[in-house]
């Protein structure tokens, strides 16, 4: 049985009608979609002039390293704050 085969019965009640994202071709439709759209976003990023207040803003690919930079930050940030406020499993025993 291959690995498709166990995710895609594993939660699925018997009877139930197949749902669109149910079929993994969909799942890879939206993957390229996905590709495609960025793809897309960094011709456009290349092609149209920027009206920026900052220098740093009319480089190449600023605010798409800015968001992931600031994504890493929030999940470093909560790994952080997770041993800060972190309570033993009896605490509230």
């Amino acid at each position: 049985m291959g690995n498709s085969e166990i995710h895609k019965n594993s939660y699925k009640s018997p009877g139930a009608p197949e749902r669109w994202l149910d079929r993994p071709e969909n799942i890879n439709r939206i993957v390229y979609a996905l590709y495609l759209l960025c793809a897309i976003f960094v011709l456009l990023d290349s092609i149209l002039p920027r009206h920026s207040v900052f220098f740093f803003e009319a480089w190449f690919g600023f605010y798409a390293w800015f968001g992931f930079i600031g994504c890493v930050g929030l999940v470093l940030g909560a790994k952080l704050l997770r041993r800060i406020l972190i309570r033993p499993e009896d605490y509230y025993d």
